[in-house]
């Protein structure tokens, strides 16, 4: 079973002169990651390289940034596969300087910052989540909110028209048993619109 983590962890070290900034992260998609990754380009204008690895339900990348082909990312993406992680970025910053550390020095120092963040990281198993949509009268419209609430579930979207549609999310595991509930407490006047990971 993969695993994500259950918070942002950081390292940072001195490799012949060079600073790394690592950090390894929860995140749900390449998109998210893209995001962050601008960001520590804004956070780090004077950084030579803003590597990364992302592992994230089928949406992996290794980026270089610059740095020799393969000495970075591939390494980072590694370290994040051997500890069975997924939905997670891992990224280093580094500031040359001034030593060249060589293939074999760069391939070292970005698994051993990914490594040495991994060290205090909580590891939680990673439950893939589904998004259901469903239409209900406007009386039942209370019941179905204390449902999903009770049941800890995140409500996503409510729109008001002729019907009342709810969109939430919920662990894959529990949707079988989740929509046989309802079918039941509402007596079938659900109508399911999706269900869509």
């Amino acid at each position: 079973m993969p695993y994500t983590l259950q918070h942002p962890v950081h390292s940072e070290q001195l490799v012949r002169k060079s600073r790394f900034i690592a950090c390894v992260q929860p995140i749900d998609s390449r998109a998210d990651a893209l995001v962050v990754v601008a960001s520590l380009r804004v956070q780090h204008p004077s950084a030579s390289h803003v590597c990364w690895a992302l592992l994230a339900g089928g949406q992996s990348a290794a980026v270089d940034d610059g740095e020799p082909g393969g000495t970075a990312g591939r390494p980072m993406m590694d370290v994040l596969r051997h500890q069975d992680l997924d939905g997670v970025l891992a990224t280093v910053v580094r500031y040359f300087g001034g030593v060249k550390l060589g293939a074999g020095g760069l391939l070292r120092a970005y698994t051993d910052a990914v490594a040495q963040a991994l060290i205090g990281a909580v590891k939680v198993p990673q439950q893939r989540m589904q998004t259901l949509g469903c239409c209900v009268p406007y009386a039942l419209e209370g019941l179905l909110r204390r449902e999903i609430h009770g049941a800890g579930h995140a409500l996503l979207d409510v729109a008001h028209g002729a019907a009342v549609e709810l969109r939430f999310s919920l662990p894959d595991a529990q949707v079988a048993d989740f929509v046989r509930r309802i079918d039941d407490a509402t007596q079938g006047q659900v109508q399911w619109l999706s269900a869509r990971d």
